[in-house]
């Protein structure tokens, strides 16, 4: 579940907008009320490609992906590129100043001893950033993710490309596996009050390509990760942050499992079982058993950087470790975020996102 802090940013970005942005509510102000836009009800039938494309009516959404890579010496790393959406008015998008929209670009790289995060900001109408379908195409400034496919099937071959002061990378990710319906058939429930997104992810891609950290290139492949949520109201006011996590097992199976934590009571927990030929199992709080370990000192909060996993029904007995523990997203609105390496009774990899501490 990639809920991203996008909302508290219009403060900031939306001035001289027609209408302030409204105050904070449960973690970066995800909880508002946002009844002026459109809500998310189950039931909802998707339609590819068009659903790779913006959606009006709604207030956020993202594009976001997470790749687990190595070269041929076995170093790994991590990659990570993301573009947000956040709608100032339940209003459908224009050209130009008039635009009521604001993009955001995340984009990392992690090493087991080195992590570099940069953002990048742009108003929307005005060609900085955007999403196209004809070709599919992502963007804000020079960080990219297109398609090299056919129209009809864009997300089985595409290119992604992001750069800055200590990092770059270009890789390609290609699948044949069927993109996957996270929750409820895409309905996915954020809380016991109903709060939700409409999710689906393509967890088979294949990256291959090239990575630059500190100055150094690695020629690099290994699996990735897509996530597509939209939303208008995915949070409560008593939400304080989650526990993100994107597994892919050695035995072909992915797993994606969030706990969100709230200021009173037990947290929502839930996730989604995906076996090697891209059928899903919703998971519910009862079928898993999700505990922090250890823990790090990181930019002065402690992050359980270390985890156990247990899903029983699956014989999934699993430790998690943090490749680099200092993952740390040192952005405007920080987070951690990073790869992570599996043990246990599944081997494999991942990553974890982490936000709230």
């Amino acid at each position: 579940m990639r809920i991203k802090c996008v909302v508290c940013l219009l403060a900031v970005l939306s001035s001289g907008c027609e209408q302030p942005a409204p105050s904070e509510k449960g973690f970066a102000g995800l909880g508002n009320q946002a009844s002026a836009f459109t809500k998310v009800v189950p039931g909802r039938v998707f339609s590819f490609p068009a659903d790779h494309g913006p959606h009006d009516g709604f207030r956020i959404e993202w594009w976001y992906v997470t790749a687990n890579l190595k070269d041929p010496q076995g170093h790994e790393f991590g990659a990570q590129w993301t573009l947000f959406r956040s709608a100032l008015k339940a209003t459908p998008e224009v050209k130009g100043w008039e635009n009521q929209t604001i993009w955001l670009g995340h984009a990392a790289v992690t090493s087991a001893t080195a992590h570099h995060a940069a953002e990048r900001y742009a108003r929307g109408g005005v060609g900085q950033a955007g999403v196209s379908l004809t070709p599919f195409s992502a963007w804000i400034d020079d960080w990219v993710f297109s398609s090299q496919a056919p129209a009809e099937n864009p997300l089985t071959d595409l290119q992604l490309s992001a750069r800055d002061k200590a990092f770059s990378y270009r890789l390609r990710l290609t699948s044949t596996q069927p993109l996957v319906l996270q929750g409820d058939q895409g309905f996915s429930q954020k809380s016991e009050q109903g709060q939700a997104s409409y999710y689906y992810s393509q967890p088979f891609f294949q990256a291959s390509g090239t990575l630059e950290i500190d100055g150094k290139p690695y020629q690099v492949s290994g699996p990735a990760w897509l996530d597509r949520e939209w939303s208008s109201q995915p949070l409560t006011a008593n939400q304080t942050g989650w526990d993100w996590f994107s597994l892919h097992l050695e035995s072909g199976e992915q797993v994606m499992l969030y706990r969100m934590r709230h200021k009173d009571g037990e947290p929502y927990l839930t996730g989604t079982w995906i076996d090697a030929r891209g059928q899903t199992q919703l998971l519910r709080a009862g079928d898993i058993r999700l505990v922090p370990q250890d823990t790090a000192s990181v930019a002065g909060r402690e992050m359980p950087v270390r985890w156990s996993i247990r899903i029983p029904d699956k014989h999934l007995d699993i430790v998690i470790n943090a490749l680099n523990p200092g993952a740390w997203m040192d952005l405007r609105i920080p987070y951690w975020e990073g790869p992570v390496r599996l043990s246990g009774s599944h081997k494999g990899q991942g990553y974890l996102e982490m936000t709230g501490y």
